[in-house]
């Protein structure tokens, strides 16, 4: 959760150096290096064929759609903004890990999480002057092809190590960041900076591969609706890091729905069985 926390303000910072396309390609491709040389370091098998399609939903979802749409979105939207409205995640992913594992969590686990769903979507509607902008609809594209990635991957990371479920997830997406990259590099300027660089590597290494090694193995131990639940406190951490890093102003409507969210993994955590 630390590391995802830092994604939004990485990515703000890559912006200022490369163009959206090429930022989401470089970013699953370096990380798909990194991954490809820990499995063959490793000699890790190939995986299952039983497992492939939930690798590729990892795939799209967390290497391909996630990055991609919201680095989109961060082109006009600000990172405090963002992961207010990304902290609909939890309930997403809760929502895929029923339909797909099976799991049941309690009434009083669903009350919870729908009233801080409400909470991040009366804060966007209110923030965009009563409707939704183009941002906000990258970033709940995002939610959901994330929320697919993250619930597979932590099913898979039942029987699966769960760096070896994000590594073969983003060697599987290296077709389609490798080409984006090479087709984004013909198509927008590159002024190269520090900001650029440390950004882009800090997205490559923690978020799109590192952080995922420590959030699929808790999803294994503690069960995918918890786990998700706890990342409702990274919205509160962005804010911290949007207004010490980026020097971003922040609007008395966003602590305020941070901490109407935060309210709810008190909640969730008690009443999750």
């Amino acid at each position: 959760m630390f590391s995802f926390s830092l994604s939004f303000p990485a990515t703000v910072w890559v912006l200022e150096g490369f163009g959206p396309w090429t930022a989401a390609g470089l970013r699953g491709v370096l990380a798909a290096l990194l991954a490809g040389g820990c499995l063959l370091v490793g000699r890790v098998p190939l995986p299952a064929r039983a497992d492939r399609l939930g690798l590729s939903v990892v795939a799209l979802g967390c290497a391909v759609g996630f990055p991609l749409l919201t680095t989109l979105a961060l082109q006009t939207s600000s990172a405090a903004h963002s992961a207010v409205v990304i902290g609909l995640l939890p309930l997403a992913t809760t929502v895929f890990s029923v339909v797909r594992t099976g799991e049941r969590p309690s009434r009083g686990f669903w009350c919870a999480s729908t009233a801080g769903a409400a909470v991040v979507l009366g804060f966007t509607v209110v923030q965009s002057g009563g409707g939704i902008g183009l941002a906000d609809g990258y970033l709940f594209a995002a939610l959901l092809v994330c929320a697919a990635g993250y619930a597979e991957g932590g099913r898979l990371a039942r029987h699966l190590p769960g760096w070896q479920v994000i590594a073969w997830g983003l060697v599987a997406a290296l077709p389609i960041t490798g080409a984006t990259t090479i087709l984004a590099l013909g198509a927008e300027p590159i002024h190269v900076n520090a900001h650029g660089v440390i950004g882009l590597f800090y997205l490559a290494v923690v978020s799109q591969f590192g952080g995922f090694v420590l959030w699929y193995r808790g999803m294994a131990a503690i069960g995918v609706p918890a786990a998700s639940q706890l990342q409702l406190a990274q919205p509160l951490l962005t804010l911290v890091w949007a207004v010490s890093i980026l020097d971003e102003r922040l609007s008395p409507a966003m602590p305020v729905a941070a901490l109407g969210v935060l309210a709810s993994i008190v909640v969730t955590q008690r009443t999750r069985s």
